[in-house]
């Protein structure tokens, strides 16, 4: 059986863009992982989530900087050293993080 989104408000749902920016596999772990860890190295991410592949990592990455929530910065070194960080539009996520957290633990509790 497929679930089908079947929002009353449609395409212009600001929750389904909100799910779109911070849904799939990987973003959340991301997410933590900089909320954790603050600014990282790409190894450093490869290595703190566990699962994910180069090709994922890459391109999710992407993903989140387009859609504004990290923040790619490269500094002029030799070799090149390139960090990864939250924007402020994605720590602003932390204290939603939090509530989802304390109701899976409620949630957890419960059953």
């Amino acid at each position: 059986m497929s679930r089908e989104h079947n929002c009353p408000c449609a395409e212009s749902c600001v929750l389904q863009g909100a799910l779109d920016a911070i849904g799939g596999k990987w973003k959340l772990p991301i997410l933590c992982s900089l909320l954790a860890n603050g600014a990282s190295r790409y190894n450093e991410l490869l290595k703190n989530i566990r699962g994910i592949s180069n090709t994922m990592l890459s391109k999710t990455l992407k993903e989140m900087e387009e859609d504004g929530l990290v923040r790619r910065e490269e500094f002029l070194e030799i070799p090149v050293r390139v960090e990864y960080d939250l924007s402020e539009k994605a720590r602003n996520l932390q204290p939603i993080l939090n509530d989802l957290i304390q109701w899976a633990l409620t949630e957890r509790k419960a059953e």
